[in-house]
């Protein structure tokens, strides 16, 4: 017993198997707390398959009050390999408790969307409340985490109208000093708490995290709550067929400030979603807006308005004409990126003219929106190609050579400019170009798309890359040696 429970404590799959074969009962148990529910609650999902082939129970109680199951234990830190492993073993996704609450509950509650799905692909009850009363897609919604109320969603969650009005209280309030209110107001007050706020981005969101601290220091109670409470309300709108107003969507992206977070990308595809004159109207007049945000949200919307493309493409132009050469990166990298979108080959002078912006994000942006743009013979958007293809950020490159292997040219210069990416450091760089060759017939190609398919992750992109590469080599003999070329060690 005490062999495996210190293997499993270290993590050590191999002196767990050797437990095993000296006899160490997999329904070990240390005072009420199994072998299994330990590694569940520890994230060793190859040790929890050694467990569950050797015997143990994944419906049994074993945390250390004798009534936490090992499911809930995985579910509660979001260890989604875990979860799924109990769950092909047979665990019951919506088995309780000692208190009530399902592994989906506390996914749910905690704000992890990969378990959430995991648990309701495994049917898992998405209406089925718990010991608070609230059923699954309230509480996402009170958590603030777009990602579970999407999975919800998905799963035909139903309670919409009760989970919006949730989201919609949230909206605009002051996550942290709630939070704060709430733990202190917990602990029966008469004392005075030092407070520490974190503020994390995943997710798709800032999960904002509240500490009470101890007089010396040390961490008392805690919460935490996501902030995509308006990402939220627009997915329970859209599933409930309600039509907010455009400005509603806007103020709800303006708030957060942030292209790239749920509250602003789930309003632009809302938007985008309407596919209609009055919201082109409206976009386009926001590009012209004075403030810099709102001008971004304007491109963001036109670049993904099906069906005006073409009307879009000259407001586009304008903006990313005036911003190229503008402080920060937005709005012109919300224009570069809606012009590479509309994949109209007249912007191609407005994308070259941001090309040596000085955040790599705009440049990336910049790359990308070639890739299968550039005409044929185009010198002046070959030369920005080849000097993006050397940039100092990898993803940069790693566009820019994509832009570079897609170009119409078969030219020496840019075939060498694709060989000399081949020694790049970054692997997904060094599979496009080899694909570049690869399109061009180059004999250079077959032994980097070799290389790419030996030494690289198995289910990594450079590999994917080098397979879909494989359709431009036109030897039926190297094209099948190359696909049974396997990563080495595997």
């Amino acid at each position: 017993m005490s062999a495996l429970l210190e293997a499993i404590a270290a993590g050590d799959e191999d002196a767990v198997v050797r437990a095993l074969r000296e006899g160490a009962d997999p329904e070990t148990d240390d005072e009420g707390e199994t072998a299994l529910y330990r590694a569940a609650v520890a994230d060793e999902p190859g040790i929890v398959r050694l467990l569950l082939a050797a015997g143990a129970d994944p419906g049994r109680a074993g945390g250390a009050d004798g009534g936490d199951l090992p499911l809930c234990g995985a579910a509660c830190g979001g260890h989604v390999r875990t979860v799924r492993a109990l769950l092909a073993a047979g665990a019951d996704p919506d088995q309780e408790e000692e208190f009530g609450f399902t592994a989906l509950a506390w996914a749910v509650r905690l704000g992890h969307a990969e378990t959430v799905r995991a648990l309701l692909a495994a049917g898992a009850a998405p209406d089925r409340a718990g010991p608070d009363g609230l059923v699954p897609l309230v509480a996402a919604a009170r958590r603030g985490s777009a990602a579970c109320v999407r999975a919800l969603l998905d799963h035909g969650a139903r309670d919409a109208a009760d989970a919006l009005g949730e989201a919609r209280r949230w909206i605009g309030v002051d996550v942290a000093a709630e939070l704060r209110r709430g733990l202190v107001a917990g602990h029966g007050g008469g004392e005075t708490y030092e407070a520490v706020v974190r503020r994390v981005r995943e997710d798709g969101g800032v999960t904002v995290v509240v500490e009470l601290l101890r007089e010396d220091g040390r961490p008392g109670r805690g919460d935490e709550r996501q902030t995509g409470h308006a990402a939220v309300a627009t997915l329970l709108e859209a599933a409930l067929g309600l039509r907010v107003p455009h400005e509603e969507l806007a103020e709800r992206a303006l708030r957060c400030g942030d292209p790239e977070l749920d509250d602003w990308t789930t309003a632009v595809a809302a938007l985008a979603g309407r596919a209609d004159e009055e919201t082109f109207v409206t976009a386009a007049a926001w590009c012209a807006h004075r403030d810099p945000l709102r001008r971004a949200l304007g491109a963001r919307v036109l670049g993904a308005l099906p069906g005006f493309a073409a009307s879009a493409v000259p407001a586009l132009r304008r903006l990313a004409a005036k911003t190229a050469a503008g402080p920060g990166r937005e709005p012109v990298l919300s224009a570069v990126t809606a012009l590479g979108a509309c994949a109209d080959p007249a912007a191609v002078p407005e994308l070259l003219a941001a090309a040596g912006h000085p955040d790599p994000e705009v440049r990336r942006a910049v790359a990308g929106g070639l890739a299968g743009l550039v005409p044929a013979g185009d010198v002046d958007a070959l030369g920005v190609l080849l000097g993006l293809s050397r940039d100092g950020d990898a993803r940069v490159r790693d566009w820019a050579v994509l832009a570079l292997a897609e170009l119409p040219d078969d030219t020496p210069l840019v075939r060498e400019a694709l060989a000399e990416r081949l020694a790049d450091p970054d692997p997904e760089t060094v599979a496009e170009a080899a694909r570049g060759l690869a399109i061009r017939q180059d004999p250079r190609a077959v032994d980097a798309l070799a290389a790419v398919l030996a030494d690289g992750d198995p289910d990594g992109a450079p590999r994917e890359t080098a397979l879909a590469a494989l359709e431009f080599v036109r030897d039926a003999r190297v094209r099948t040696r190359l696909e049974w070329t396997a990563p080495r060690g595997r």
